[in-house]
């Protein structure tokens, strides 16, 4: 009798698909952490004891698309903006969740994206959603959730700078 053995070869995720599980994970952990499809535009603030409070800001709700900032509740002394931050869109229809840009400068690193070739445009949007992925997996270690939230009537965001 002869014995087969059938050797599978399993190709990785392209990085593409890879891209695309990570912006799925992130709109989970979103959504299960704090709703934000569900609260209306406005500041929120999260407080765990650690004395790092949590800033989530709902910016707008669309049709299928909802945008929001993620910051501590503090800022850096040399460029005044909250560090580390982040400029989220979550699609509503795919379940997904994109960072727009890593700090509150968005539109100077959008001016910045459109020069550079689209493989570093590429690389520099995994490491954004694995950043955030991480640092969603810290916050939710850390017990900020949606029942850590209060709205607050006005928290001032640091100003972003100008562009000439």
């Amino acid at each position: 009798m002869l014995l087969q053995t059938a050797t599978r070869t399993e190709t990785p995720p392209s990085r593409f698909a890879w891209l695309m599980g990570m912006h799925a994970e992130n709109h989970h952990r979103l959504d299960r952490m704090f709703a934000p499809q569900r609260l209306v535009p406005g500041v929120y603030v999260s407080s765990v004891g650690d004395r790092l409070d949590l800033v989530l800001q709902v910016l707008e709700h669309h049709p299928y698309t909802v945008d929001l900032s993620l910051s501590y509740l503090m800022t850096d002394e040399q460029t005044g903006l909250r560090q580390p931050g982040a400029r989220i869109r979550m699609y509503r229809d795919a379940r997904m969740a994109e960072v727009l840009s890593h700090c509150e400068d968005a539109p100077l690193q959008d001016l910045v994206s459109r020069l550079l070739p689209p493989r570093t445009v590429f690389d520099k949007r995994l490491r954004s959603s694995s950043f955030l992925n991480r640092w969603l997996e810290y916050l939710a270690e850390q017990g900020h959730s949606i029942g850590t939230l209060q709205r607050l009537p006005h928290v001032p965001s640091p100003a972003a700078p100008a562009l000439a």
